[in-house]
């Protein structure tokens, strides 16, 4: 049976540097409400600026397999046979290029060279006006479309918020999914946190404000405003001394931005964050009750240990939802922040790399399983 990874404590009064908070956006949202709000309604309806309309180019080669209203697929593959692997990316402030940020800091070029030849990623687009109405149920069922074309079923990762949209998926349409992991993927938020007891606490006029003000979008460029990196951060999640190349891509990154569905931001903040509704198992997903628990497939859950974003504790408490046995459960920890996980080098080359080999040869419950561990922190 495998050893699940010890959960590493905190106190719930951390303060969060929310310089760092470069993922969560319902909770950077609960901090901009409270810096910008008044400033947004002076502004005024329309004010909002536009976020940086910039495509970086990818690390590794690919080509869009299907447009869709909320996203392009990006298919990586190298050849056509194989277990296929989705890598659900985040819908955040920042596009889909953390899955292959850099050479040596790619969980797509870890895959591959992990000897995982068909790889797909989910490159969600920044809302127009006209997607202002979007809700979850609308993403869940372009990702439906998006695994019937490359092919059911999939190996499915979730990154951060892409996690608890993979989690979702996986128990709406068990059949579809082969194998499922999860890294930084805030599920159960009634695991302490402070930036769960923020959004728990704050109003939430708060937030609806936000959206009224951006005409119904949350602009990416102005939750961006709250957030300053410095070099050391930006070394600290990429893990090396990094070049000067690498930190202009890494600020061009971050520039990026991407605006969300004000529809869609506020069903995320009040049924994911406030309700805490994934493991009550009272969250409606595409006209069915979820139940974590219909998930029984191999599970792998990445936290980091300095993730004070989604503290280790939280990210690895899915475990104990599904209805996976444990024996089908792996859990590690890296000693890394948020953005480490996705981007540093230590990380891609270390968890993601166990990661591709356990997808590579993980075959259900009549498999072999290698021992989860913990790594130092």
């Amino acid at each position: 049976m495998a050893q699940k990874t010890a959960e590493p404590s905190r106190e719930d009064d951390t303060p969060i540097p929310w310089d760092h908070n470069l993922l969560l956006w319902p909770f950077a949202g609960a901090t901009l409400a409270l810096d910008l709000f008044g400033s947004w309604l002076g502004d005024g309806p329309g004010s909002l600026p536009a976020s940086a309309d910039v495509e970086l180019a990818w690390t590794s080669p690919n080509a869009v397999a299907l447009e869709l209203a909320t996203m392009r697929l990006r298919d990586f593959s190298s050849q056509r046979h194989g277990d296929p692997v989705l890598i659900c990316a985040p819908y955040a402030v920042h596009g889909a290029l953390i899955a292959d940020f850099a050479p040596g800091h790619s969980i797509v070029e870890a895959l591959q060279r992990g000897g995982l030849d068909r790889v797909y990623v989910t490159d969600w687009r920044s809302a127009r006006p006209t997607m202002r109405y979007l809700t979850i149920d609308d993403y869940l069922s372009d990702l439906n479309v998006a695994i019937d074309e490359i092919g059911p079923p999939v190996d499915l990762i979730g990154l951060c918020q892409g996690g608890w949209l993979a989690l979702l998926f996986a128990a709406r349409f068990p059949n579809k999914v082969r194998r499922l992991v999860l890294a930084g993927a805030p599920v159960d938020v009634s695991v302490p946190s402070a930036l769960s007891h923020a959004v728990a606490t704050l109003a939430p006029e708060l937030f609806e404000g936000m959206v009224d003000t951006g005409t119904g979008l949350v602009s990416g460029r102005h939750m961006l405003d709250t957030w300053r990196q410095s070099q050391a951060q930006i070394r600290d999640a990429l893990q090396l001394d990094a070049t000067d190349d690498l930190l202009q891509r890494f600020e061009a990154w971050n520039a990026a931005t991407t605006d969300l569905p004000g529809t869609y931001y506020l069903e995320v903040v009040n049924a994911i964050f406030r309700e805490n509704r994934i493991p009550a198992g009272n969250f409606v997903a595409l006209g069915h009750r979820i139940d974590p628990a219909r998930v029984t497939v191999p599970v792998f859950l990445l936290a980091g240990t300095h993730d004070q974003i989604v503290p280790a504790g939280q990210a690895l408490a899915t475990a104990s939802l599904v209805g996976t046995p444990a024996s089908l459960i792996e859990a590690t920890c890296e000693p890394c922040d948020h953005l480490g996980l996705f981007m540093g080098r230590n990380t891609i080359a270390q968890s993601w790399r166990r990661i591709a080999h356990w997808l590579a040869t993980s075959t259900g419950a009549t498999g072999a399983r290698p021992t989860a561990r913990a790594r130092p922190g």
